[in-house]
């Protein structure tokens, strides 16, 4: 893999760590049960992405 390949899945993973972590901020956050399920989703749906990324590194 080459420097500039490596750059751009370094900036996903970080990308998918973000968005995790936004999601579970905001779902702590809100009061609507479905909204929180929603987002609950989301980031367990980026944790598997970035897992599933990071294997392949490996």
């Amino acid at each position: 893999m080459s420097d500039k390949e490596l750059l751009y899945v370094e900036d996903a993973l970080s990308q998918l760590s973000l968005l995790k972590t936004k999601c579970e901020n905001y779902s702590n956050q809100r009061q609507d049960r479905e909204l929180k399920v929603y987002l609950k989703d989301v980031e367990e749906r980026c944790q598997t992405l970035f897992n599933q990324i990071y294997k392949v590194l490996q």
